[in-house]
């Protein structure tokens, strides 16, 4: 057994769990965050507070990109569907479905726990995990 690796993905995504917890604090004392022209901002979060605390903050978006890879939020095979449901139900925002979606059905049951939107990256852009998954899913004589 070698020396447990945690790929550039999952450590980017503690770094940015561990500054949100660590600026959360600080959200009464700050600024507005800056604006860029027209440009909407979108905010990629683990849990339901995270959520809540970036809408309250002014995203116009909230997705669901970071949970099941950054601590408090569930490890699991699927979408966070639970967490969809929750922050479609909490904030004024549309919510993002995002994260191990890779099957229209996955697609369809996001957005009817409520997602506004879905986002699909490597069911679709990695041609690896595509070729994985049907290996995975043939019979081996």
């Amino acid at each position: 057994m070698g020396v447990p690796r945690i790929g550039r993905l999952y450590r980017n995504a503690l770094t940015a769990a561990f500054t949100a917890e660590l600026l959360l604090p600080l959200r009464d004392r700050r600024p507005e965050p800056p604006r860029f022209g027209d440009a909407l901002v979108m905010a990629d979060v683990a849990t339901l507070r995270e959520g809540v605390t970036a809408a309250a903050d002014g995203a116009d978006f909230v997705s669901t990109t970071l949970s099941g890879y950054a601590p408090g939020s569930p490890v699991q095979d699927g979408p966070d569907l639970a967490l969809v449901a929750a922050l479609a139900a909490a904030v004024d925002v549309p919510v993002t479905a995002e994260g191990r979606i890779r099957t229209p059905e996955e697609a369809a049951q996001a957005l009817a726990h409520g997602a506004h939107s879905v986002g699909v990256g490597t069911a679709v852009t990695a041609p690896t995990a595509l070729t994985s998954a049907f290996v995975r899913a043939l019979p081996h004589p």
